[in-house]
């Protein structure tokens, strides 16, 4: 998995288990190779007039299309990122072809969202080069909460809370390393007060307006502070799934879709990825290994409530936490509230 990933940032080709060789679209340096087949999103090949032989439940499913005749790879990037549509509106023809190597294909699909780059390929590309192989079931495998552990820990004094720890987490597959700030005595009786912040370099360092993000976090740690006066105490997991979970280049491009009129989600799916690819039952690992079984949960999202449910840890109470809209976050506020079933309190 580690060498895919590592690969598709790289431009090198994949084979995921009985799958043609794949070449990913965005970033191979191959610029002369030529293939007639592409696999992209079953989003992206809807707004290409297509229809999947098998129809999709979401737009992050894989479609096999082919061209009237082969693509280079800069033919094949306008096919592939929907940011491009304004400056190259004329595609095609394509055809939808029958998808035999399906199960793969969602593979090959997910590891570019791991990657972090367009969900879109090159089929059996000339030339192919030599490929990185895996199984489909190596995905599941690298997945595994259970792979990460604590890696170190210290004293980090912050600006709301002196007495403070910071833990760093670390997967011997991932290279993202999380971590949990720690705020007062962890021996206290009382079940912590606790935020799932996803990462978000824009709203988090630069105070990006564009979502509650840097504000929420803020927000959360004056909470855990004032907890910690009342004898209670609090953790604050950082956990590096920016733009829940499609990586920041990706973000940025749905956010590029979002000026022309889009909301959040459908930026997400017009890409061919995820509305939510967040990881929670990571969170709950992330918990147990801080051996804490319980917990008061700060969220509007109950999606997270029941991730960590499921994953065994007991939420005794769903503390709301919700920021005031500003201008030009009112319809991504909005869009979480009416299509993603945030509560308001």
């Amino acid at each position: 998995m580690a060498q895919a990933v590592d690969a598709l940032r790289h431009g090198w080709p994949i084979r995921v288990g009985d799958a043609p060789v794949l070449l990913p679209v965005e970033t191979a340096p191959l610029r002369h190779a030529t293939s007639a087949h592409l696999l992209v999103s079953a989003a992206r090949a809807e707004t290409l007039r297509l229809t999947n032989q098998r129809a999709a439940a979401d737009g992050h499913s894989p479609a096999l299309i082919r061209a009237a005749e082969p693509l280079t790879l800069d033919a094949a990037l306008p096919v592939a990122d929907p940011a491009l549509d304004n400056d190259n509106p004329l595609k095609g023809p394509f055809k939808a072809e029958d998808l035999t190597w399906r199960a793969d294909a969602v593979a090959s699909l997910e590891l570019a969202r791991i990657a972090g780059i367009l969900p879109a390929f090159m089929v059996g590309p000339d030339p192919a080069g030599e490929a990185v192989t895996l199984d489909a079931s190596d995905l599941a495998a690298w997945a595994d909460p259970l792979n990460l552990e604590i890696a170190t820990r210290a004293h980090l004094p912050i600006v709301r809370e002196e007495e403070a720890e910071i833990v760093a987490f670390r997967s011997i597959n991932d290279m993202r390393e999380h971590v949990a700030i720690v705020l007062g005595d962890q021996s206290s009786d009382r079940a912590p007060l606790v935020r799932l912040h996803s990462e978000c370099l824009t709203g988090d360092i630069f105070g990006s307006l564009k979502c509650d993000c840097g504000p929420q976090l803020d927000a959360a740690l004056a909470a855990m502070s004032a907890e910690v006066a009342k004898g209670g105490w609090g953790i604050l997991l950082y956990m590096r799934q920016e733009g829940r979970g499609i990586g920041l280049v990706n973000k940025l491009r749905a956010y590029r879709l979002q000026d022309t009129g889009v909301d959040t989600l459908e930026a997400n799916r017009r890409l061919g990825l995820p509305e939510e690819a967040r990881d929670f039952p990571l969170a709950a690992r992330m918990l147990d290994l801080l051996a804490v079984p319980q917990v008061r949960l700060m969220t509007n999202n109950l999606e997270k409530v029941a991730a960590l449910q499921s994953s065994g840890v007991n939420v005794t109470e769903r503390v709301p936490h919700q920021l005031p809209a500003n201008p030009h976050n009112a319809r991504y506020l909005a869009t979480k509230r009416d299509r993603a079933g945030h509560l308001l309190t």
